[in-house]
Parts: C-alpha cells; structure tokens; sequence
C-alpha cells in the first residue's frame, strides 16, 4: 500500500513530525511505502513540498489572526478561507496522484487551527476520492487557551476534525480520546508516543564524543537537558528554579530546540530569569539539530540524541502536553528526570509506574533532594533508569505502535 503523510511541516524536532517519522518507520517494516507532502520537508523525504501548506504561510496567518480575534461567525470570512481551500486542493491532488495515494495520514491537520483552509481542503480531497485515512491528531483545538475566542466556530465543528465516512481518528492521550467523543461524537484509537525500545540506544561514538568540549562544560559538570521548544507551556522556569535551588556550580541548564514558534519574548523572559538567579544556562540551538551535519557557515551540528547521550539528568517542567514524546525519549535514553504532572502524565503515564522526580507546578524541597541525589549516587540512578525502560518497552514500543496500526489498516480492508 502506498500510504501518504500530509502536514503543514514535517521536519526538525517538533512533536508531531517526530511521531510522523515513526508511523512512517514502523509501516515501512510493514511493507507498505511511504510518500510525504507538507510545507516543510525534511531533505531526505520522498514526496511533494508545497510551500504554501505551511503554518507560516501568510495567507494563513492572516486568516488565523482574523479567525481567533472575534465571536460568532463571520461569513466573508469563511468565505476567504473557502477560496484560499480551492487553491491548496491542487498540490494535494498532485500528490495523491503523482504518488498513487492509497492511504492518507493527516499528522495534525484537523486539530490545532493553524492552517484553516488546508483542513477543508484535505477533508473535501478525501471526499471527493473516497480516499481512507487515518487522522492523527496530537493537539485538539480546544486544548489551547489562544483557541477558544473564535469568529468561526461552525467552520472548527466542521474540519477539526471532520466526520468523514472513510477517515479513522487518532488521538494520543485518553483525555482527548474522551472529549472527543463527548463533543463530537467521534471514537478514536489511542496512539500515544513511542520510541524503538527493540534497538539499543546511540552512545558516544567518534562524532559526538567532542559534545561537552564543543559547548564547554567540563568533564565533570552535570549537564541538564532541557529537550523542548522555548515556549510557555514547556514550564522552563522550573527547570531554572530547579538549578538555582541545587545551587551546585557544575550543573548546565542545556535548552535544545529553537525558540520562535510563539516569539523570542519567553527566551528572553528565561535569560534573564536565568542571569538573576545565576544560573548557567545556554542555548543550544544553533548547534543542535534534527540531525548530524554542518551550518550555513560549516560549524559542526549535533542531533538532538547526541545531546542525550552525554546528559546526565533532563528536566521536562511542562504545564501542558499533548503527550509527552521527550519524556518517552528520556526513557530510552535511560536517564533520570524530574516531570511536572501535567495531565496527561497524571491520566496515562505516571500510573504506569515509572519513577521520577514529580512536582506540581512549583519545585518543592523534595524534589531538589531526589534530584541532588541522583546527580550524586549512579549506582541508584541505574536501578531507576532500567526500571523505567522495561515499562516503556511494554507501553510505548514500536512493537506496539505496529499493533495499533495493523488493527487501522485492516478495518479499511
């Protein structure tokens, strides 16, 4: 089967085209072949790039900000979004046709609204060819508080996500799978994140084993990873906080991801946060990547798992999260961590059994002590860390990513 993602981007370290990479991965060793179309692809994708799907498109950006700056329905303004929906018809066209379609994944399309006119196009081509798909929806428009205010709610009733005959839905936390069903009526499978549990874990090699140096932080400096894009719901100023109340000058506060999704503000609003309570905390992104390579200016690049590799604690502070890919990330990379309990967490993960240092909202004294302790005892922190891998083995493997899979495909059978 040829079977065809589509999003506004796939490429880098965003939740969304990580977890993409993944079904794509696993129905790859399934057999089935895997084509990609969105704004933003990744180098070494195969498929059609068509700039105008992106989320940073201008027309969609306008009609963003005129979407979520009012109340009750604005016709021309569906209207616009109707016409801009006609013209994005044709580059998914030509990807279902150019690369003989059978199956669509919708990686995020139907649910967060920032791209509103490719959400009624993507649901009037699947229609239209009588084409089945899976939506794969991370983050429901309603989850996200600058959402809720809206000039075109029967249109958000309508595409996010649509009720199609042939389109199954996804989600990836048992709370969306839930207010799904009670808004709109629509059943959903649970697709929660996962990682390749089957296949060890990368380690310093020849390329990465320079890390440290190349951002220097010293041999025996803790480095804290802080795996997560710079923005507000990711809870950053816990992980500082955290640092500022261990008080020990060799940890590192090392933010990974570019800042910019939602402006630079909260960067800045965390540099000096991090200045005031003298914290050393750098920012990582133009050295670390999606992937290994050189810069513009041919300055050598690290991926993301590189940085993993020589970490020695990793803080995931979030307030809210769809799911939790860094976290998933963090067990198999057998480190320890310190979570806030978002949610999710609270709903799907930490029942689970997994052991890490839990705050709520605020760093407590306990916390500090766990983590303190951690840093300073290896022979504990291993029992920890194993201890969490064998239940991310269980719960979140691409073993089990192929059984959900299997069970999509063969309902279109």
């Amino acid at each position: 089967m040829n079977i065809g993602f589509i999003s506004t981007r796939l490429a880098g370290t965003d939740g969304v085209s990580l977890e993409a990479n993944k079904l794509a991965t696993v129905l790859k060793g399934m057999g089935h072949a895997v084509f990609y179309c969105a704004g933003e692809l990744s180098g070494d994708l195969p498929g059609l790039l068509a700039e105008e799907l992106h989320f940073t498109d201008p027309t969609a950006v306008e009609l963003g900000r005129r979407a979520f700056a009012g109340s009750g329905d604005d016709f021309e303004l569906l209207h616009d979004i109707r016409q801009r929906a006609r013209v994005l018809k044709e580059p998914l066209h030509t990807f279902l046709s150019e690369f003989q379609i059978d199956f669509v994944i919708a990686q995020n399309i139907f649910a967060i609204p920032m791209q509103l006119p490719l959400a009624q196009a993507l649901a009037e081509v699947i229609q239209e060819c009588g084409l089945p798909g899976l939506a794969h929806n991370h983050d429901l428009y309603w989850e996200r508080e600058r959402f809720a205010s809206n000039c075109i709610a029967s249109f958000l009733d309508k595409y996010f996500p649509p009720d199609l005959p042939l389109l199954q839905q996804a989600v990836i936390n048992s709370a969306a799978q839930r207010a799904l069903k009670q808004r709109r009526g629509l059943h959903s499978i649970l697709i929660p994140n996962v990682f390749d549990f089957e296949t060890d874990p990368p380690v310093i090699d020849d390329y990465n084993s320079d890390f440290r140096q190349a951002i220097y932080v010293k041999p025996d400096d803790k480095l804290i990873l802080q795996p997560t894009r710079v923005i507000p719901r990711k809870g950053i100023e816990l992980s500082i906080e955290l640092l500022a109340r261990l008080n020990d000058p060799r940890t590192k506060l090392i933010i990974t991801h570019e800042a910019g999704d939602e402006g630079f503000e909260y960067l800045h609003h965390l540099q000096q946060m991090a200045r005031e309570q003298q914290v050393d905390m750098r920012y990582l992104a133009n050295r670390i990547g999606d992937k290994r390579g050189r810069d513009g200016e041919g300055n050598k690049m690290y991926s993301l798992w590189d940085s993993y590799v020589h970490a020695d604690f990793v803080t995931y502070p979030s307030f809210i999260e769809g799911f939790g890919n860094a976290l998933i990330e963090t067990v198999y990379f057998r480190k320890p961590a310190l979570v806030n309990r978002y949610p999710v967490y609270v709903d799907d993960i930490g029942p689970k059994g997994f052991l890490f240092a839990e705050v709520e909202g605020a760093i407590n004294d306990q916390a500090v002590e766990k983590v303190r302790h951690w840093l300073n005892e290896p022979s504990e922190v291993k029992k920890v860390v194993d201890h969490n891998f064998q239940l991310g083995s269980i719960y979140y493997s691409y073993r089990a990513l192929a059984a959900c899979l299997e069970a999509v495909l063969s309902a279109v059978n």
